[in-house]
């Protein structure tokens, strides 16, 4: 990922198991190229506490030219990682 965003705590209430819950959870906003979705989709399962984490990837309709190129730079092999 070239950044993630962490928000919350947010409100979630959803159904699970028959049941409907009401937790608090944080949301992380991943930004990547969609040729690594898979890669973090396996990193969020791996570390995740819940069977079925929420990971979707949200087609980017536009962004600012340099952004997008420093996410391209930011995600190919070799990019620096910050500590």
């Amino acid at each position: 990922a070239a950044c993630t965003n962490v928000v919350g705590p947010i409100r979630s209430i959803y159904r699970w198991q028959g049941a409907v819950h009401d937790d608090e959870e944080w949301q992380l906003i991943i930004k990547t190229r969609a040729a690594l979705f898979a890669a973090v989709e396996s990193a969020v399962r791996a570390s995740h506490s819940y069977d079925n984490p929420e990971v979707l990837a949200v087609p980017v309709a536009a962004a600012a030219h340099a952004y997008g190129d420093w996410v391209i730079a930011a995600t190919r092999d070799g990019a620096e990682v910050p500590p």
